[in-house]
């Protein structure tokens, strides 16, 4: 499949197969992008913290899902989430990020978390990209320490249906222009 063709199919997945495990050589090469996907100066600001646990995933997808406003309860029907856990940068990204005024590690967490779903779904596996959770239970559920953000969870497993969704998007003029605002 060429790079478009795996965009296309690639899409937020909120409804995944109980009965289908995901094999581990196809973890490991959505482990492997996000360790080959760059970051500015190279600082790899990220650690992922794979949850497959089945006990303790449901405590976390628990975590991640809001009574309130309906969020995220598919999460217990992935196999594995992962927990994106921001680290340290470099100081030489540290001294850019004040310089810039850039939160150079969030848009490089950003880049390899682009790059986890994207081999996820050259693997055939589904993959939700998440915000909204309970941090403070999710990093006491996975005891990580209280100084690190846990930015983003990562629901994976292989979909319920096959199905490809249409994608709405603005029109290309709507977010591009060329030599000009």
């Amino acid at each position: 499949m060429d790079f478009l063709e795996l965009v296309q199919h690639r899409q937020s997945v909120r409804a995944y197969d109980p009965n289908r495990a995901i094999e581990p050589e196809k973890l490991e090469r959505c482990i492997e992008a996000v360790r080959l996907s760059p970051s500015a100066c190279n600082a790899q600001p990220w650690k992922l913290v794979v949850v497959d646990d089945p006990v303790l995933k449901d405590k976390v997808a628990q975590a991640a899902a809001s009574r309130l406003l309906g969020f995220n309860h598919f999460t217990r029907q992935a196999p594995i989430l992962v927990a994106v856990v921001r680290e340290e940068a470099n100081l030489t990204l540290k001294i850019g990020t004040l310089l810039k005024d850039k939160p150079y590690p969030l848009l490089d967490i950003g880049i390899a978390v682009a790059h986890f779903c994207l081999q996820g779904a050259a693997e055939g596996l589904g993959t939700c990209i998440m915000g909204w959770f309970d941090e403070t239970k999710v990093k006491q559920l996975l005891k990580i320490p209280k100084n690190k953000r846990i930015e983003l969870i990562i629901a994976i497993g292989y979909p319920a249906k096959e199905q490809i969704r249409i994608k709405t998007r603005k029109t290309t003029a709507e977010i591009c222009s060329f030599n000009k605002y």
